[in-house]
């Protein structure tokens, strides 16, 4: 975190906002100390735009079960509370690009609402690749 007269940096701030909202939190915040890029969009966008996204990744993840999955559910049922409202969104980056975490702020960009996880499926490289 920023001290004294210095400015904090946008992933000091979202990890402070990083409470215990949801199951995803703690490994979001662990993600922005190890290094993960951090991009709040400063544009807001209607509620039923960013619920739809959420319960249809939840639903496709549940349907699937290829993906690991964490905080989603309990997004879904806190971005439900927030009906009628402009949201904005984020997004937090691991540097392994192993997780990817979605944030889901008030319409101000003041109160992190919730926040999911998702763990990408690791694609082969080609020197993984096996040649006879």
């Amino acid at each position: 975190m920023a001290t004294g007269d210095e400015p904090a940096s946008q992933p000091d701030i979202v990890a402070a906002m990083l409470t215990n909202q949801t199951s995803a939190c703690k490994p979001a915040r662990e993600a922005i100390a190890a290094g993960a890029e951090v991009t709040v969009w400063d544009r807001e966008v209607p509620h039923s735009m960013v619920a739809g996204i959420a319960a249809a990744r939840l639903r496709r993840s549940l349907a699937r079960g290829l993906q690991e999955i964490i905080g989603l559910d309990e997004t879904v049922e806190i971005l439900a509370r927030h009906r009628g409202e402009q949201l904005r969104t984020g997004i937090i980056d691991a540097t392994d690009r192993l997780w990817f975490f979605t944030l889901y702020f008030d319409a101000a960009g003041t109160e992190l609402l919730a926040c999911s996880g998702v763990k990408r499926s690791r694609r082969p490289s080609t020197k993984d690749s096996f040649e006879p």
